[in-house]
């Protein structure tokens, strides 16, 4: 969305294919944008396109693999000669590792790093370089309440998304001068199929876990993907024209914003 309006402005979504990417773009496609739909598997995307189209928006699915930079700005490219300039940049593309540091792999904190973190720089860099020739435009990255606390088991993933967090405010401190926002919202327990995938997490996530000094979730819940895609919805939106380099926690108060 530009900051004079939604309309028919396009939003660009990495890792759209389903849990938090999907609710994005289901929530700014009910905002009037038209959605570009990127995800690694084809399947995905156009599924992610097409739940955008029964709830009477518009959408385009495109694959990508954020790890490419290449990709990524052909990416951009391609959706703005079919759709239009993009006016809202969207990185929720991301991987999960866990374990001890000590078991962690070389290979394993590459792949993080490559999706969470330089995938992030891929997506922010080729926006940037296109919105600050038009003089407006947002971006906004999904990162982790992760990022600014200690979580045993969860390093690579919490080192990933500190990175991607500090990038993008370090991005819109640049990129202010030319009248585009830059912010971060930083969910905590969501259920998706990588929550899901983590077993029992979620209901020891609601209530704590003291022998990894871990607190519980003080509204009781996890979040719903919706619950961070009204997040992004609202940094998007005129009404945050005066809000950048912001992380908005959407945790339910589990880090008590330490």
């Amino acid at each position: 969305m530009s900051q004079n309006g939604i309309g028919r402005a396009v939003a660009l979504v990495t890792g759209a294919g389903q849990g938090i990417g999907r609710a994005v773009a289901l929530a700014l496609a009910a905002e009037g944008a038209e959605i570009a739909c990127a995800d690694r598997v084809p399947d995905r995307a156009a599924a992610a396109a097409e739940a955008v189209h029964r709830q009477g928006g518009a959408a385009t699915a495109y694959v990508c693999d954020v790890r490419d930079p290449d990709a990524v700005e052909d990416l951009f490219d391609q959706v703005e000669r079919d759709i239009g300039p993009v006016g809202t940049a969207v990185s929720v593309a991301g991987v999960l590792r866990t374990g001890p540091v000590a078991d962690c792999t070389d290979a394993d904190w590459a792949e993080v790093f490559a999706v969470n973190a330089n995938g992030v720089f891929h997506v922010g860099r080729a926006a940037a370089r296109r919105m600050r020739e038009r003089g407006a435009g947002t971006i906004i990255t999904v990162a982790s309440n992760a990022a600014g606390i200690p979580r045993s088991g969860m390093a690579a993933y919490g080192a990933s998304k500190a990175a991607a967090a500090l990038f993008t405010k370090s991005l819109g401190l640049e990129l202010a001068p030319h009248g585009i926002r830059c912010n971060v919202v930083s969910p905590g327990s969501t259920d998706t199929p990588m929550q899901r995938g983590m077993g029992s997490a979620a209901a020891r996530a609601v209530a704590g876990t003291p022998e990894e000094y871990r607190t519980g979730i003080p509204l009781g819940r996890i979040a719903d993907p919706e619950d961070v895609a009204a997040a992004v919805r609202f940094l998007a939106s005129p009404e945050a024209r005066h809000i950048t380099m912001h992380d908005l926690y959407v945790d339910g108060g589990a880090t008590l914003r330490a």
